[in-house]
């Protein structure tokens, strides 16, 4: 782990990154029970977990931000890990949804933009999981639109497209990928449960991709350590000693503290 000179003596810890970057799917994540938290739970000490969610984007809008969020040539800002989280927005029909709408091979371009533009900041492709935007239940969906005054504006058909070409980018740029519509939809199971309103995460569909996802993060944060020492080993006289060294450090054995 990275450390430099703090001003006010010691070494300034440089706590590693996780990079959530989707649109709304992304942006709830850290509600309760979100897979987003799940993350930042698991990592606690290791990680902190950025949500750049931004509810409503697709991807032409977010080929515009991604390098406003990333520092080139800063190795305290380059990500363990990145998620790029997009399609659901970008898979409403033209008609119905015009500014939300991407075209399909749009879509795809723009997602490859997204991988080389992290790597020219620095994040190489085995940092980046791409995953896909996970079914939709058009019944339950189409209850949400009429709520709110419109028609129907999205097909799971159409989604699924965008879910292929996403899968179809991750092959291209070598980087992993997170296919949800297919999982969630596996052995034509029933998968309204996972969805809340058809679109957006349910606190099922939440635990589903944080299963699925975990492994891919875990894989790229594992080296990581635990920062600063675990209580029991910090020097009762001079505490300074423990604090202020080095920040990397691994749990001993011993009863719980709080």
């Amino acid at each position: 782990m990275a450390l430099c000179e703090a001003a006010g003596g010691g070494a300034s810890l440089a706590w590693p990154r996780v990079l959530l970057f989707g649109d709304s799917i992304t942006q709830f994540s850290f509600q309760q029970g979100g897979w987003g938290a799940s993350l930042a739970d698991k990592l606690v000490r290791k990680c902190d977990v950025l949500n750049r969610g931004f509810s409503g984007y697709n991807t032409r809008w977010a080929k515009i931000i991604l390098p406003r969020l990333i520092t080139k040539g800063n190795s305290l800002e380059s990500p363990a890990a990145v998620t790029i989280f997009f399609g659901a927005n970008d898979s409403a029909l033209k008609d119905e949804n015009p500014k939300q709408h991407v075209p399909l091979a749009e879509y795809a371009a723009n997602l490859h933009t997204m991988v080389r533009q992290l790597s020219a900041a620095g994040v190489p492709a085995s940092r980046v999981v791409l995953v896909s935007p996970p079914p939709l239940c058009e019944a339950a969906w189409e209850q949400a639109c009429l709520l709110q005054g419109c028609k129907l504006n999205r097909l799971n058909s159409v989604v699924g497209e965008y879910a292929g070409a996403c899968v179809q980018v991750a092959q291209d740029c070598g980087v992993d990928v997170l296919d949800l519509w297919t999982l969630m939809q596996k052995d034509t199971q029933d998968f309204s449960s996972y969805l809340s309103d058809g679109l957006h995460l349910s606190p099922k569909g939440n635990e589903f991709l944080f299963s699925h996802l975990w492994p891919l993060i875990e894989k790229r944060v594992s080296s990581l350590p635990l920062l600063l020492p675990y209580w029991r080993d910090i020097a009762e006289a001079q505490p300074e000693r423990s604090l202020l060294g080095a920040g990397d450090h691994q749990p001993g054995p011993g009863c719980p503290g709080t």
